[in-house]
């Protein structure tokens, strides 16, 4: 060995003792810019001792690569609660047109006769939208005549929660909503009393001022519309919803309230031939719907559904027409029970929800879906969560007992967009816990994949 090879050598050992007896450390890469791979990610997802104890499902796509990028129990079937409401976005996106069909009618001599077709929006108290309001409202020469049309599925869907009756969140489905099927009480600090809409139930409210029941100050009995208010409870202001019950009787004496003038029930079956009455757009209902999680409106969507394949509406006829139509070619067949998810008997696998929301995204411009869905940041049920001067996730949560999932789509700092699956059931930590989670590991793909 030649004396300068010699001499390298020495120098080399020499800086590798000192290095060491110094303790410093090869420079890396910093979290922010290290690669958060396929690998990186599934091991974020599989290990996380936040989710140690419940079963988690993920599945994240890269349609531009046209493959999965990670699969974590994928393939199994999880409780999606209202990731479902995915499954209904896709069958109005099928079945309906560009407006909602607020009602059906046929116009006799002096007499309108009338149905409905499922439309949850006469009279919706967060729905700007009074157009078969003025359509009924604005012909004094007409007689109105209410007939009740053929509706197969129940007030609540199967494995509905019985005990929920008395939620904002649970109200009856029927074929004529009004005012989302709920009451509405309301109070400002300024003011000495509430109001309540519709005003046909102010005779139905009693007031207990001796008992507490939980934090609930109304209280529905279980089959009746009569209501008890708990004054105990009660605060400086506040604003409350409890459902009522549905009946065509309830249907027109509402019409009646609300119109402020006479409709009759008309027991006989609908006339053939009816003209159809379109109220709001389409989008604008599947819109709220997906953003702030309406049930009522995820149920009535898929009866509006039923009402373009058949007289007889029906959420499970709508349901088993898009499985068979637009839906066959799923992975994994969906256990598909209603149109909101309310019930724990719906089932899908996230490769499932994958591909729908490919379908949704090589159906309709990204410019038409995104705004659709819930957005990190802002209004609706992301609000608190992904925030950031610029939008990178939209999607959709479900919770029910035990259950929190997250579907949709990222944008990643690097340009592209994913589509992903997160699904979480039987936890016992905090939903909150789960929530966090989830929107740490996400938001790691997004600043880092």
């Amino acid at each position: 060995m030649r004396l300068t090879q010699l001499t390298y050598t020495y120098g080399l050992l020499c800086s590798l003792f000192l290095t060491a007896a110094c303790g410093s450390k090869v420079p890396s890469a910093s979290k922010e810019t290290a690669r958060f791979g396929p690998a990186e990610i599934k091991r974020e997802v599989a290990e996380s001792q936040v989710l140690r104890q419940s079963f988690v499902g993920f599945a994240l796509y890269d349609p531009e690569l046209g493959q999965m990028v990670v699969e974590h129990n994928a393939d199994k079937y999880f409780v999606p609660a209202s990731n479902t409401k995915l499954f209904t976005f896709y069958a109005t996106h099928k079945m309906l047109g560009d407006s909602i069909a607020a009602l059906k009618y046929v116009s006799r001599g002096d007499s309108l006769i009338f149905w409905g077709t499922g439309d949850p929006t006469f009279a919706h108290m967060d729905l700007k939208n009074s157009l078969a309001y003025d359509f009924l409202k604005n012909r004094p020469e007409k007689k109105l005549y209410y007939v009740e049309a053929p509706y197969t599925s129940t007030p609540f869907a199967t494995n509905w929660g019985w005990d929920d009756y008395n939620y904002y969140y649970q109200p009856e489905r029927n074929v004529f909503p009004i005012h989302g099927n709920v009451i509405k009480f309301y109070k400002e600090e300024a003011t000495p009393t509430f109001t309540i809409t519709p005003s046909h139930f102010e005779n139905s409210v009693v007031v207990d001022t001796t008992k507490t029941r939980s934090r609930t100050t109304f209280v529905r009995g279980w089959r009746t519309n009569n209501i008890t208010y708990y004054t105990r409870n009660l605060t400086n202001s506040f604003s409350t919803e409890v459902p009522f019950i549905t009946s065509p009787e309830m249907v027109v004496t509402l019409l009646s309230d609300t119109l402020k003038r006479e409709v009759e029930l008309l027991k006989m079956p609908v006339p053939a031939g009816g003209s159809v009455f379109y109220g709001m757009p389409t989008d604008s209902v599947v819109k709220r719907m997906l953003q702030v999680s309406d049930n009522l409106m995820a149920e009535q969507l898929m009866a509006l559904c039923s009402g373009t394949i058949s007289d007889t509406l029906s959420v499970e006829r709508a349901i088993k027409h898009v499985k068979e139509n637009y839906l066959a070619d799923l992975p994994d067949e969906p256990v598909w029970i209603d149109g909101s998810g309310l019930s724990s008997m719906n089932m899908f696998t996230p490769r499932s929800i994958i591909v729908l929301l490919q379908k949704l995204m090589q159906e309709r411009p990204q410019e038409r879906l995104l705004p659709m869905l819930a957005v990190g940041g802002k209004p609706g049920t992301f609000r608190n969560i992904y925030k950031a001067e610029v939008p990178f996730v939209f999607g959709k949560s479900g919770t029910l007992s035990h259950v929190h999932n997250q579907s949709g789509y990222i944008k990643t700092k690097s340009g592209k967009l994913l589509l992903y699956s997160f699904m979480n059931n039987n936890y016992k930590v905090p939903t909150s816990a789960i929530r966090d989670e989830m929107v740490r590991i996400m938001t790691e793909v997004h600043n880092r994949y």
